[in-house]
């Protein structure tokens, strides 16, 4: 497989669409923080922190209530470059047996689309999506990154007293990384508890630098920030350890809500503030590990299951004189919907010769409609199709109680939900004797018509490696 550079612009990248110069993009991604967390989703000084700081650029923007993600940090990240589910890719689940994951080359990711479209882009923080040559961040569009190529809790080995680096070829520290576009990623130093406590601290001041520098460039910037918090081990800086007296998780939620401050304030003393499209959102539900667990909200169930509190995430979105202040919307919206929302924005290129998933949301977001593009989605856990949500309905065909650890129960029969009635999904319906019967052709058909795709273009198999 090579990589394919054939394009298609945004179909909807007309000039009245286009502001007079193109807007800067802030990305900021937590890792597992549920939809419950944050005070303007009901969390706050319930979780035993308040979030002021995010809970006023809800207030400045638009807040979504039905932002939805896959529901792992692999698939979600995938998913949110690349525009397309995330089995498509490769990357609906990681293999045990090989350390090939992550981007192929051939895939065309969000930052690749802003670089093409005359952007500067950075990343900092956490990838999980390839620690192999040519599979780093640097590889994709990014052209500087600093951060962690895999997961948080691989800080527990160096510590760990029965951790034998070198045991296997592939059981070895991991280590907080750096590098620029075209060279070779390099270990700057051994990512261990100590480190794992001031990584999120370091994106922030990376982040602040970035903005200083690029505040006066002719180049608008696309800069992505996958933090690392709250994924377990959760550790707060020392600044902030301790400073709620409610223990580690409100410390974490005070220490996050500082860092997004820092960067808000950063970008109105810089006057990048009306120019600048700032959102904040998280990769997938809360946590299912005690004493790490998430909270959820209403909603049911952790990452990594089928249920709504994996599904939902929070999502945030700033931009001055553009994005409705104080506007809420319970309208389905997908992760996969930024890319081709982002390149009509930046008259940037959606990939053609491929399945592409994402749908534009510019008009939604701008309050030219109050309607979502979207009305549906398949539910995937790894690469299990586990139902689909059509409207305020949903069907499951599969599911997992509780994140890992059990099986994937397969149902005889679909559980329906109406999500209006039920949103705890704790009653579901049967359609062989409801008056709702007729809502399994409508969401039946989502799950025929993607079916059809993946017979048109078969999924790229996880751990293939690049041609």
């Amino acid at each position: 497989m090579t990589r394919r550079m054939f394009f298609g612009t945004s179909a909807a990248a007309s000039l009245a669409a286009q502001p007079a110069k193109k807007p800067n993009v802030v990305l900021v991604l937590m890792d597992n923080l549920g939809w419950g967390e944050l005070g303007v989703y009901g969390g706050g000084i319930l979780r035993g922190a308040p979030t002021p700081r995010i809970d006023k650029l809800a207030s400045e923007g638009m807040r979504l209530l039905n932002f939805n993600v896959e529901a792992q940090c692999v698939p979600s990240r995938a998913s949110l470059l690349t525009g397309r589910y995330a089995v498509r890719t490769g990357n609906g689940s990681v293999p045990l047996d090989s350390p090939i994951y992550g981007l192929l080359k051939w895939e065309y990711t969000l930052a690749e689309m802003f670089l093409d479209a005359g952007y500067s882009t950075a990343m900092y923080g956490k990838w999980h999506l390839g620690q192999t040559s040519g599979r780093f961040p640097t590889d994709h569009g990014f052209q500087e990154w600093y951060g962690i190529p895999n997961s948080s809790n691989d800080a527990f080995w160096p510590t760990n007293p029965r951790f034998r680096e070198g045991a296997h070829p592939f059981v070895k520290y991991s280590h907080v990384m750096e590098s620029r576009q075209g060279e070779e990623p390099r270990n700057a130093k051994v990512y261990d508890l100590k480190a794992r406590a001031a990584i999120d601290g370091e994106i922030t001041d990376r982040a602040i630098a970035y903005l200083r520098k690029n505040a006066k460039s002719a180049k608008p910037f696309f800069l992505f920030l996958p933090y690392t918090q709250p994924h377990m081990p959760i550790l707060a800086a020392p600044e902030f350890a301790g400073k709620t007296r409610n223990g580690e998780f409100a410390d974490i939620l005070a220490q996050m809500d500082a860092y997004t401050g820092r960067l808000l304030d950063e970008i109105d003393r810089l006057n990048l503030r009306d120019n600048t499209i700032f959102i904040f959102t998280s990769d997938n539900g809360g946590e299912a590990t005690a004493p790490y667990h998430g909270f959820n909200g209403p909603w049911r169930g952790t990452y990594f299951t089928a249920w709504e509190g994996s599904l939902r995430a929070p999502f945030l979105i700033r931009w001055p004189g553009k994005v409705p202040a104080g506007a809420v919307s319970n309208e389905i919206v997908h992760e996969m919907d930024l890319f081709p929302t982002f390149a009509r924005l930046a008259s940037g290129k959606v990939p053609t010769g491929r399945a592409f998933d994402g749908i534009d949301q510019l008009d939604f977001f701008l309050g030219k409609q109050q309607q979502s593009n979207r009305e549906s989605l398949v539910i995937y856990l790894a690469n299990e199709i586990c139902g689909v949500k059509w409207r305020n309905w949903k069907m499951i065909t599969r599911q997992v109680d509780r994140g890992f650890g059990e099986p994937i129960k397969q149902y005889s029969f679909p559980l329906w939900y109406d999500l209006h009635t039920d949103p705890k999904e704790e009653n579901p319906l049967d359609p062989r004797f409801v008056e709702n019967l007729w809502v399994r052709w409508p969401a039946g058909q989502v799950l025929v018509d993607h079916q059809a795709t993946l017979k048109k273009e078969p999924p790229i198999r996880p751990g293939t490696p690049d041609p």
